[in-house]
Parts: structure tokens; C-alpha cells; sequence
């Protein structure tokens, strides 16, 4: 398990290099960011100048990624255009995107898997056929306006929840934009979950288990549920990452200034610093996620072995 882990994690850094340097080319390709810090008027020759010398876009592109690259590795993000460090940016985006990713794990991992094995194991009956028809409506329905239905609905008509979140984001106000947030990767994890489950019931390890006389629950939670859940431990890693980044729509809705919001202000922003160190961070929990669920597929079937 060390070698595989040690194996792995050199196998990130070309990803980690490939992923950031691609980030970088498309953010500076984007759009002139200098032109941006100047409003709807255009930057005299001087201004812009002296804001591309300060802000080192007067280099070459491959000059830039270096230095900003060895910034990153002594822990400096740069500075956005407004003059605050991308890092102190972080420090109060992060820990709420983070509080708001990890209420949506919970959602997903309680309610769809809870759902997909209470369908799986009663394939073609009524409460299969209605689980089904929900998911595929949640799947349908775009992400704002399932939060805006919500937010209307609860925080506006019936006062159950404040339609905003406040600056401290604690975890009972991010309930409902959790909820949002995972709304179609629960749905994902149901159905994945109850096809699994489904599949695998017919295995012959589990007949051999019901065979030999050993309690229904057991069965299901010793030898079905371990094995069926290898794919959906898959999806949730990898859709941690993308949750974070993703959270744009949520918290836009919910006024939450989490990760989301600050990628949202630095693209409009064309603010380059802020948009590449954001997604820099990202790629480094995408990359982590995948690591610990290769790491879970051991624990979760004994068959499994990393040489």
C-alpha cells in the first residue's frame, strides 16, 4: 500500500503541472485584464503600461507561469486587481465553500444511498418505479432554479429558512443550499447505487451467504452493500471537486461568498490571479479526493490489492 500511495502521488505531479499550466494559458487568453481595472474607458498608453509592469503581464506567457508557480510553492498566491492577496481571499472563501461541499456529501451519501439500496433491493415495484421517476425529474431540472424554487418557497412564502445565508454561513444555514447543491448528484448516486446493488444481488457470494443461513441484514450489509458501493465511492470523489467548483450557481443565489462567489467576481473581474489561484487549490483537492477513493477500494472489497 505505501509503494502504490508513494507511485501515486509522483503520478500527480505531471497532472498537478498539466492542470495548472492549462488553466493559466486559458485565463490569459481570455480577455485583457488590464482593460478590465480601467471600467467601461479605455486605458491610456501610460496606465496601462506601468498596470502591466506592476502586475508582470508585460513577460512572456511561459515566464509568467514560472514565476507565478514559484510564488505558489512559497505560498504566494499574488495580489487581485483590488489590491487584496488572493490568499486572504481564500482564507475566507474556502472554509465556507468547504462547510457547504461537506453538507452535500452528507445528503448524497445518506439519502442516495439509502434510497438506491432500498430501490435495488426491490427492483420493479412500485416504490422503485417512483424513486426512478424522481430522480430522472431532479436530473431535469436545472440546478437555479431548483435553488430559486426553494428559496421562494421556504425562505420567502413560509419563512422556514432565511432566504440569504449571513457572513457566518454556519452549517443549519447552509442546509438548504447543500441540499441545492447536491440535488443532482444525489439523484446520480440513487441510481447508481440501486443499479449496483441490483446487479450484484445476484452474485453468487451473495446467494452462497444466503445459503448457508446467515440474516438478511447481514447479508446486505457484510457482502452486498461493501461490493456495490466501489462505483459510487468512484462518483463521490470524484464529484467533490466538482461540487466546489461548481458551487458558482448556489451561492449566487444563496449570497454565499464562498469559492464560487470569489471565481464568479474574479472572472467578471478578469482578475487572472484570483481565477488561476482558486482553480490551482481545486486541482490540488481533485487530485487528493481521487488519492483517498483508490486508497477506500481496499477497504471496501479485500479482493482488492495494490502491488
Amino acid at each position: 500500500m505505501g509503494r502504490y500511495v508513494i507511485r501515486r502521488l509522483l503520478q500527480m505531479i505531471p497532472v498537478f503541472f498539466g492542470a495548472t499550466l492549462l488553466i493559466f494559458l486559458m485565463v490569459n487568453v481570455m480577455g485583457d485584464p488590464v482593460a478590465g481595472l480601467c471600467g467601461d474607458r479605455e486605458c491610456d498608453p501610460a496606465t496601462a503600461a506601468r498596470l502591466r509592469a506592476e502586475f508582470g503581464l508585460d513577460q512572456p506567457v511561459w515566464q509568467q507561469y514560472a514565476t507565478y508557480m514559484g510564488n505558489v510553492f512559497s505560498g504566494d498566491f499574488g495580489t487581485a486587481f483590488n489590491g487584496q492577496e488572493v490568499t486572504e481571499l481564500m482564507a475566507s472563501a474556502f472554509p465556507v465553500t468547504i462547510r457547504l461541499t461537506l453538507v452535500a456529501i452528507v445528503f448524497e451519501i445518506v439519502i442516495g444511498i439509502s434510497l438506491g439500496v432500498l430501490t435495488g433491493l426491490r427492483r420493479g415495484r412500485p416504490v422503485d418505479t417512483g424513486v426512478l421517476l424522481m430522480t430522472l425529474v431532479v436530473i431535469s431540472i436545472p440546478t437555479f432554479v431548483t435553488g430559486l424554487l426553494l428559496q421562494l418557497l421556504l425562505g420567502v412564502k413560509w419563512g422556514v429558512v432565511k432566504p440569504a445565508v449571513s457572513s457566518a454561513a454556519t452549517v443549519d444555514e447552509l442546509l438548504i443550499p447543500g441540499l441545492v447543491l447536491a440535488s443532482v448528484s444525489l439523484a446520480y448516486v440513487t441510481r447508481l447505487t440501486r443499479t449496483s446493488v441490483a446487479e450484484n444481488s445476484r452474485a453468487d457470494y451473495v446467494r452462497t451467504a444466503v445459503a448457508k443461513g446467515l440474516p438478511r441484514r447481514r447479508v446486505v450489509s457484510r457482502h452486498l452493500l461493501r461490493n456495490s458501493l466501489i462505483p459510487v465511492v468512484t462518483f463521490i470523489g470524484t464529484d467533490v471537486g466538482a461540487l466546489m467548483g461548481g458551487a458558482i450557481v448556489t451561492e449566487r443565489i444563496f449570497n454565499i461568498h464562498g469559492v464560487g462567489y470569489q471565481l464568479y467576481q474574479g472572472i467578471v473581474r478578469q482578475s487572472s490571479q484570483t481565477v488561476v489561484g482558486f482553480v490551482t487549490v481545486l486541482v490540488l483537492v481533485f487530485l487528493l479526493a481521487n488519492l483517498l477513493v483508490d486508497i477506500l477500494y481496499a477497504v471496501l472489497d479485500p479482493r482488492i490489492r495494490y502491488a
